[in-house]
């Protein structure tokens, strides 16, 4: 399959990192494709490496690994993505009364913004609920760590589905994209777990 992971953060690098060698052509979007970073990755993983409006091009399957707050302008450089399947990895979190939390949440969820910004896409909510290191690595936990997704299109989640295998996951499917308020929140419990408790990075849900 012919993957776009648009944006080479902390998110894109390990998804590049876990997806190489898995039989896929992965290109990575990057704001600077020239820089030595972005180079250095490319030729880690074996992909290539240009901007992001050309990587989602070219994709059949293009990944959002971005912070919430670079979706809008992102968005609007690559342009409506019409028919391709969108996995959007992004949480909407920011400082909410001074701690962190959800910036949508009741009524809407950055899922739901996102397919209303590509309407014709076909938007799936995954890879949100862990760190970039288990999304990188997880071959050596006793089980595969779950991972849900959310999206309107069965076909397209079928699809992310075998993508999620082919990053160690066991995909679970939570419903339709509304489920993405669902999944934000259940992002920040593994933050939770993380951060505040001292559990640390290198762990993730599963289903037992």
């Amino acid at each position: 399959m012919r993957i776009a992971i648009v944006g080479t953060g902390h998110v894109g690098a390990a998804l590049a990192r876990g997806l190489s060698g898995k039989g896929h052509a992965v290109t990575l979007g990057a704001r600077n494709p020239g820089s030595d970073a972005a180079s250095a990755l490319a030729a880690e993983t074996g992909s290539a490496v240009t901007s992001p409006s050309a990587a989602a091009a070219s994709a059949d399957l293009v990944i959002l690994a971005l912070p919430w707050a670079a979706v809008d302008a992102v968005l609007e450089d690559l342009g409506g993505l019409d028919g391709k399947i969108v996995v959007d990895c992004t949480n909407p979190l920011g400082m909410v009364d001074g701690a962190l939390g959800l910036a949508v949440g009741h009524t809407s969820s950055g899922g739901e913004m996102v397919q209303r910004r590509l309407p014709q896409a076909r938007v799936v909510k995954t890879l949100n609920q862990v760190g970039a290191e288990v999304m990188a690595r997880n071959a050596h936990f006793a089980r595969r760590p779950a991972m849900l997704m959310a999206g309107d299109d069965p076909a397209a989640k079928a699809t992310v589905a075998e993508l999620l295998r082919d990053l160690g996951f066991d995909p679970l499917d939570a419903g339709d994209i509304t489920k993405s308020r669902l999944l934000e929140p259940f992002a920040l419990v593994w933050i939770n777990q993380a951060l505040a408790r001292g559990k640390g990075r290198d762990w993730a849900f599963a289903i037992v």
